[in-house]
């Protein structure tokens, strides 16, 4: 009689149906002790890490075919579902077994032989793929109601993450720290008007290190997903296609209006039109009649002394009123407008020292009184690590299960992020203050000058950065700052003609008899207290 030989088939998904099943290495100490006790000749440990709902495992197919090569004609497995989960897998193992190709399937619970009723094997067969089937429904049921919540149920775009301490199905999208601000600078980039797309990503990659949640380098295909995602701005459609519009509860990275400029800019991108020259401010300033972008274009001037003389004009481009009275402007005009509102956010020297040094001593009061906290957590994270090595030796003795080991590993991991995480958001965030007060400061004091002596490109970029709403109506700019800079523009005009002395705010060649310049300007929240970590400082 030819003695049955036998493969060792474990198998893991690394889906969530199969997560209170068995680990592998469990499983196959299982199964060999069932093949010692039953004097089973094995001649291969096969292991596969893949669900079984679809067809199309490589290492089962492999091990059948090795089979039908007569290198085996048993399995041994833990239970039948770790063979088959779909009709064709089954209607496979099923002939192979009535054919006798396969003569005998042990299990850990009992054993399968040719000679048997097929009805039984059929019935588990059709219980696991009606549990693939069912699961399937209840995991798209749950992505529904996740979605329809505020949280987009799917991996998140680059610049969040999933928030770690939540448990899976209730993970809610959080900034990634590592990444967000990072991405946010792409699409800044891209709202300049003065980079393609493959630039932009060529860019971040060389000046910011930028990578994927594998850290991987980002490829060229994805700036453009990235540049057309709605996610950006706050709303998914889920399902895909479906046309169902959700806004999410995650922190925008970008406003609507500025999404839609980007496709705006996307679509002529995708359309280039050869240019001889490239302009400081095309693309940026409509025209405050009609609404039309402005253009520009250069002139030459040749006198009869022989002197040549070059000239650029900006003007409407007249494409939403073809009658728009709007006239030219010469860009040394529309220069001098810009540097003039630049100069209205100059702060003081003695100012800016002033703030700096108020800040700083707010920031070290917090930090003395924020001390005994942090030890605290880092005292916790310090014990935290001891009871990981004490789990580590309890594992290694066998003296605690695989399943408490990995629960108990979970919990202290999840702590550890937790602790981590509070740690570095208390021991950054008065830091980040003193830092965003001296960058918006120093940008108040360099901004007009740095225009000056900017080149095409920079000029764009500080125009674009520092205001929205660009018009020009009868030669005359007009531009509305944004946060932050409207408020150095308050601080600007509230300061100006005042100087110090002795530790006082005085009016230039006027003295004030009561109040110091603390006294008038650090219960000032304007100064003190509204900060944007958005602003990217020139000069």
């Amino acid at each position: 009689m030819i003695k049955t030989k036998y493969f060792v088939y474990a198998r893991k998904s690394s889906e969530s149906e199969d997560r209170q099943v068995e680990s592998i290495s469990s499983q196959i100490d299982v199964l060999k002790k069932i093949a010692e006790d039953r004097k089973l000749e094995v001649v291969d440990i096969l292991t596969e890490a893949k669900s079984a709902k679809a067809p199309g495992r490589p290492v089962f197919n492999k091990m059948l075919e090795r089979i039908g090569n007569g290198e085996a004609d048993g399995i041994i497995c833990w239970k039948t579902d770790r063979l088959f989960r779909n009709p064709v897998d089954f209607g496979t193992i099923s002939w192979m077994l009535q054919k006798s190709i396969i003569k005998h399937i042990q299990c850990s619970d009992r054993s399968y032989y040719p000679e048997d009723n097929v009805l039984l094997m059929s019935v588990e067969q059709g219980m696991a793929n009606q549990f693939i089937r069912d699961l399937s429904k209840n995991t798209q049921r749950g992505l529904k109601a996740k979605a329809e919540r505020g949280w987009y149920p799917a991996q998140p775009p680059l610049g969040y993450l999933h928030n770690p301490l939540k448990r899976k199905g209730e993970k809610e999208m959080m900034k990634d720290p590592a990444r967000f601000e990072m991405t946010r600078k792409i699409f800044d980039w891209m709202l300049s008007g003065t980079y393609l797309p493959s630039q932009v990503i060529d860019k971040a990659a060389k000046e910011l290190g930028l990578t994927n949640r594998f850290n991987r380098s980002v490829g060229r295909a994805t700036i453009y997903q990235i540049l057309r995602n709605p996610f950006y701005y706050g709303y998914y459609e889920y399902p895909k296609g479906s046309g169902n519009w959700i806004k999410g509860k995650h922190e925008p990275m970008i406003t609507k209006v500025e999404y839609d400029r980007i496709q705006k800019l996307l679509a002529k991108n995708e359309n280039p039109k050869p240019e001889s020259k490239v302009f400081s401010f095309t693309g940026l300033i409509r025209c405050g009649e009609c609404g039309a972008m402005i253009t520009a274009e250069d002139k030459v001037k040749n006198q009869k002394n022989g002197n040549v003389h070059n000239y650029t004009y900006y003007s409407c481009t007249k494409r939403k009123k073809e009658d728009c009275s709007q006239k030219t402007v010469e860009v040394k005009i529309l220069e001098e407008q810009i540097v003039d509102y630049l100069r209205t956010i100059t702060i003081p020297e003695e100012f800016i020292q002033f703030a700096i040094d108020v800040i700083e001593n707010d920031v070290e009061s917090d930090n003395k009184k924020n001390k005994d906290f942090i030890e605290t957590h880092k005292t916790e994270l310090s014990n935290l690590s001891k009871k990981f090595n004490k789990l580590m030796e309890l594992k290694l003795g066998d003296l605690i299960s695989e399943e408490e080991f990995i629960s108990k590993r979970s919990e202290y991991k999840n702590r550890e992020l937790e602790l981590k995480l509070i740690i570095d958001e208390f021991e950054k965030s008065n830091n980040n203050i003193v830092t965003n007060v001296k960058e918006l400061l120093k940008f108040g004091s360099v901004a007009a000058t740095a225009f000056q002596n900017a080149t095409v490109e920079e000029k764009r970029i500080i125009l674009s950065s520092i205001g929205s709403n660009l018009l020009i109506k009868d030669r005359k700019l007009e531009i509305q700052f944004e946060k932050p800079l409207s408020l150095l523009k308050d601080i600007s005009s509230s300061v100006k003609g005042k100087r110090v002395k002795k530790g006082r705010v005085e009016p230039a060649q006027v003295s004030i008899k009561k109040g110091t310049y603390s006294d008038k300007h650090t219960i000032n929240p304007l100064v003190l207290r509204e900060q944007d970590s958005n602003l990217q400082p020139f000069g």
